[in-house]
């Protein structure tokens, strides 16, 4: 098995930070259908702004919101308007690595995804 990215949202803004919340990422649920990411999944949040890196997991937001705020612990590696990438990852048997596709969502300012 290897370890591989399954999918990639490019272009996010952190609209809002929550500190005092268990921990989590909340992911406007349009997005995260697009990218095939069900709530409770865990994902890699990766910031451009400062080079952090967090492993956490997915709540559902409003739809249509343009929601990614940061919830509890990774709330302090993250500012509202910082860029993120966010990384949802599979393990995938060895036989199926070359024909593996990485699917990509591009978001716009407003965290909207470009079609």
């Amino acid at each position: 098995m290897r370890i591989m990215t399954r999918c990639k949202i490019k272009g996010g803004k952190v609209t809002d930070k929550n500190l005092y919340y268990e921990g989590s990422i909340t992911i406007d649920k349009k997005i995260i259908e697009q990218a095939d990411i069900l709530p409770g999944e865990m994902v890699y949040v990766l910031n451009l702004n400062n080079g952090a890196r967090v492993f956490t997991y997915v709540i559902e937001g409003e739809e249509n919101s343009g929601v990614i705020c940061l919830n509890g612990p990774s709330a302090r590696f993250f500012e509202v308007g910082d860029q993120v990438i966010i990384l949802g990852i599979s393990l995938v048997e060895e036989d199926r690595v070359k024909d593996f596709k990485t699917k990509i969502i591009t978001l716009s300012e407003k965290n909207k995804i470009q079609e």
